[in-house]
């Protein structure tokens, strides 16, 4: 049966990659606007972001499908990547703001005189690529320390991380936090040199974006086949008996907590320039709650199913808001039930569950007695009689 599962994964990603990586892009690229094939620059830009969420989603079922680390705050670390690449494109606009001048058009308007010290490092385009990285990945590993060696588990670890996701959201939204308050950070104009308007450049970073989603496929599928693999889900299955076997859990869900950090990060950093804005609505509580509905509808523990939920139910979003905008939440949450009552082992699991149904059926035709044949037919006919 697992090795049914692997082939099927195999050949899944294998078609996934030709159709992420190939065809939408090289139908983007190379055919008219009037050819019935072409795929749009706005179609580009929309599964560009799909994909970002597709590597959200994969964080938070390393964390939660294969740890057991139900996680309410991942993304706070989405958005903290997505600020540090947003500061640094926001340097870059120089003086083509509307207040033409070299600081940020909010900062302009708000009075302040000079550039904050710590904005000042993001003029670089390594360091902002770096801070993607360590930003999320140090107030994880903060968070974690202090949480995992005080043995906090469970439910009341879930409601930590999305008490530190609300403070954080509270703190961006100040004004005097320097990061643009309410209306975040938005007007990109350059990244590199390059115009962030052109198509050329967003299918470039459409194409970044595939690659980021297979390569952190590929590194936790690795991750998850090891040793720590082995113990990452004996921790999720009974972490007192991990404790009692010698290994110290606490170091190891601290790993794997700063890990999916610093994966959300990237993501985040990845879906700012693709969608033009980042603001604190991108790390309030509701955006972890949804990231939590994609791995379920998909396959907790699976690694693909976070993949396939975060494309479905994002498209299915995008449907449902322009055809019932007030209704989407109810959709949402009618998935959640769905899936959690009837299908608990997500969109991957239907070809295995139809399978066993096919199979279920099948003995139950073979169980069937063949149809008895007519009594009158089945008597012997009777011999002549000779006297």
């Amino acid at each position: 049966m697992r090795s049914e599962r692997s082939r099927f994964e195999l050949w899944f990603l294998a078609l996934f990659a030709l159709v992420i990586l190939v065809i939408l892009p090289g139908l983007n690229a190379f055919t008219s606007a009037a050819s019935a094939l072409h795929v749009s620059d706005f179609t580009i830009n929309l599964y560009g972001k799909y994909l970002c969420y597709a590597v959200l989603a994969i964080s938070v079922d390393l964390l939660w499908g294969y740890t057991g680390l139900l996680s309410l705050g991942q993304c706070l670390f989405f958005a903290l990547g997505g600020y540090a690449f947003g500061m640094y494109l926001m340097l870059m606009i120089g003086k083509l703001g509307q207040y033409h001048s070299n600081l940020p058009d909010f900062m302009v308007f708000l009075g302040y005189p000079r550039l904050p010290a710590h904005w000042v490092p993001f003029r670089h385009f390594w360091f902002a690529a770096l801070a993607v990285m360590w930003v999320p990945g140090l107030v994880a590993y903060i968070f974690g320390f202090l949480a995992f060696r005080s043995r906090i588990r469970g439910v009341y670890f879930s409601i930590l991380t999305q008490a530190l996701t609300y403070a954080a959201c509270l703190m961006f939204f100040r004004n005097d936090f320097t990061f643009g308050g309410n209306n975040g950070l938005t007007d990109f104009k350059f990244v590199l040199g390059y115009d962030l308007r052109s198509a050329a450049t967003q299918r470039v970073l459409y194409l970044l974006t595939g690659v980021l989603l297979f390569a952190t496929y590929g590194f936790c599928r690795w991750l998850t086949s090891s040793k720590f693999g082995k113990v990452q889900r004996a921790i999720r299955d009974s972490e007192n008996r991990v404790l009692f076997s010698g290994y110290s859990t606490p170091n190891f869900k601290l790993f794997v907590f700063v890990v999916c950090a610093v994966i959300a990060g990237l993501a985040g950093a990845l879906y700012v320039p693709q969608v033009g804005i980042i603001n604190p609505s991108e790390m309030a509580t509701d955006k972890s709650l949804e990231v939590i509905v994609w791995v379920a509808v998909g396959g907790r523990g699976t690694l693909i199913g976070p993949i396939i939920g975060a494309i479905v139910v994002n498209a299915i979003k995008s449907w449902a808001t322009r055809a019932f905008p007030d209704l989407w939440l109810f959709i949402l949450g009618g998935m959640f039930i769905l899936v959690v009552l009837f299908l608990p082992g997500g969109i991957v699991s239907l070809p295995e569950r139809l399978g066993e149904l096919a199979r279920k059926f099948r003995r139950a035709r073979a169980a069937v007695p063949e149809p008895v044949a007519d009594s009158a037919e089945a008597k012997p006919a009777p011999e002549p009689d000779r006297t």
